[in-house]
């Protein structure tokens, strides 16, 4: 069976709240935490935290776009973020932690772009959506302890997401 590949990047603050939300579903492929948008060759964890190569932390999907279409990553991203805040995502601050919708074709640029300004036109913010539409830039997986987090260190990931703010915002706002 040839299975159709594409991928999707996205940042939304820390990368360990963002793979759960995409991971295991039919037509996802893999999820893979990372850095990407920034000047520094081979980023590591620590020069990212830091705050000066430029680089988000994003996630990287890998999926079947006949299983699991563009439009409904977008329709799972969206929900996850602030998409209002240009500093980081909530206790996380920050430019590595930005939001943004990094775009691999047209076809993603202007579905991204549309959903943005859906958003935007909805009244559901009274804040301007400031979430980045950007063309996708070299994708540098995450160490390995990053990967599939939330799985690997079930406890710290629940505490870490606990004290974020992040689930709080989401039952507010979404």
């Amino acid at each position: 069976m040839n299975v159709k590949k594409e991928l999707a990047t996205f940042a939304g603050g820390c990368f360990w709240c963002m793979v759960k939300p995409f991971d295991e579903l039919p037509g996802i492929i893999d999820v893979v935490s990372g850095y990407t948008g920034g000047h520094l060759e081979n980023p590591t964890y620590k020069e990212i935290k830091q705050g000066d190569t430029g680089h988000y932390e994003a996630v990287q999907i890998t999926f079947d776009p006949s299983l699991f279409p563009y439009e409904r990553l977008l329709e799972l991203y969206w929900p996850q973020i602030d998409p209002t805040d240009p500093d980081g995502q909530f206790h996380d601050r920050g430019d590595q932690y930005r939001t943004a919708v990094f775009y691999h074709n047209e076809e993603q640029k202007q579905l991204a772009e549309k959903t943005k300004n859906e958003l935007a036109e909805s009244g559901k913010f009274k804040k301007p959506i400031v979430t980045g539409i950007l063309p996708a830039s070299q994708f540098y997986p995450a160490e390995e302890y990053h990967q599939k987090f939330y799985k690997k260190n079930p406890d710290e990931y629940k505490e870490d997401r606990a004290k974020s703010g992040r689930d709080e915002f989401i039952q507010n706002h979404w």
